[in-house]
């Protein structure tokens, strides 16, 4: 009868002892794995961040945090394309000369692909955060206003590309961050993967 008792608790703690093991083996593993992952402050300096893209609906802008700034991410229509070849005139570097900008972004979208505009959504002047103004020819903007971003700071105006108007006290085009695109639906932000 002892005999079987013990064989009963026996089995019992060494059942008890696997599972307490296993949870502390856990309990080390978790931390460890996490200390992979880049640091907040890594994540602050530049490590790249991701941008799911598939769900985005022409027209739509989503915002993500890469150093610590916002970047725009901006799906345009067509119609915003075709808008876009009509403001040569009226930008102060359309063809995106200065040598601020990546390579990729030395074209009349300023990206990789037409369809996508990525910058860094702060304007070029003081640093503020301009607004998304999607809507043609508001009453505030004027009838000749095809959309783009307006800093309400001190005026200056930008087009769908990022393009800075003539005449505002924002003296370059919004920045282009480095990115690339992983797949049809995940943008890279911070790494530029090379060549265009």
């Amino acid at each position: 009868m002892s005999e079987g008792a013990d064989l009963k608790k026996r089995r019992f703690l060494t059942a008890t002892t696997a599972v307490i093991g296993a949870v502390g083996a856990v309990g080390v593993a978790v931390p460890f794995l996490k200390s992979w992952n880049p640091s907040t402050r890594a994540k602050a300096a530049g490590a790249p961040v991701e941008a799911d893209i598939s769900k985005m609906e022409p027209g739509q802008l989503i915002r993500v945090k890469w150093r610590g700034k916002p970047v725009w991410v901006v799906r345009r229509t067509e119609k915003n394309l075709e808008d876009m070849k009509t403001l040569d005139d009226k930008l102060a570097d359309p063809a995106s000369d200065l040598p601020q900008q990546p390579e990729y972004a030395k074209n009349a979208h300023r990206s990789r692909k037409p369809e996508y505009l990525i910058a860094v959504g702060i304007c070029t002047h003081l640093g503020c955060s301009p607004t998304f103004r999607p809507e043609v020819a508001p009453a505030d903007l004027g009838p000749d206003w095809l959309g783009g971003f307006y800093c309400a700071c001190h005026g200056s105006r930008f087009d769908l590309a990022g393009r800075v108007y003539k005449g505002v006290p924002a003296p370059t085009n919004l920045v282009i961050p480095p990115y690339q695109f992983i797949s049809d639906n995940l943008l890279l932000i911070g790494q530029d993967g090379g060549a265009a």
